[in-house]
């Protein structure tokens, strides 16, 4: 009975000092963290224009059949993480059909999409110890290795940014050697 009672007093006590505490100075939830290493979607008009032109319906992201088009929490526009699920460039763009907003604009094939490039960090790269993933995954053969330097060389005018060699590159290795760097960036860049 005493043991009962002890435990209600240091409940009511608790509840007390609870009370006394300044709501601002209480316990907040933690702060939901906000990315920027996401890609636009294939077919993505400019940065300036996609935000003006974008109404956020979300018509894209169910049309992705491999759910690679998420919303972005901070802003509610569609992404693509490329580290999680790399844009797999179908032959179709079922996204860029289901945009009637022209946010997302057609593209003749895949070589002419341009999300974003890659580029390596020859300091994360095991490709001198034989990991060769990010080659043979890219589907555009934007990826190759001369003989001089055993690391991968991006071919810029080749590469679309789809973000499929990041993605092998962080299932297979530690480190990811090999990111995409949106085109949003490049788009801002002084010539």
């Amino acid at each position: 009975k005493q043991s009962v009672l002890s435990v209600g007093k240091t409940v009511y006590e608790y509840y007390e000092q609870q009370k006394e505490i300044p709501a601002d100075t209480a316990p907040k939830e933690p702060p939901v963290k906000v990315r920027v290493d996401w890609l636009r979607p294939p077919g993505a008009v400019e940065e300036e224009l996609f935000l003006d032109r974008c109404t956020k319906c979300g018509d894209c992201l169910p049309a992705c059949p491999y759910a690679s088009i998420k919303k972005d929490l901070a802003t509610g526009y569609p992404v693509i993480f490329a580290n999680e699920s790399p844009c797999h460039l179908c032959d179709d763009f079922p996204c860029i059909a289901a945009c009637e907003t022209e946010a997302l604009l057609p593209v003749g094939d895949r070589t002419e999409v341009r999300m974003g490039v890659a580029v390596v960090s020859r300091a994360d790269c095991t490709a001198d110890q034989g990991c060769r993933f990010c080659l043979a995954k890219c589907p555009v053969g934007a990826l190759s290795v001369d003989f001089t330097e055993p690391y991968p060389v991006v071919d810029q005018e080749k590469c679309v940014g789809c973000g499929i060699c990041e993605q092998v590159c962080s299932v297979v290795n530690d480190h990811i050697a090999i990111k995409v760097i949106s085109g949003r960036f490049e788009a801002t860049k002084s010539p």
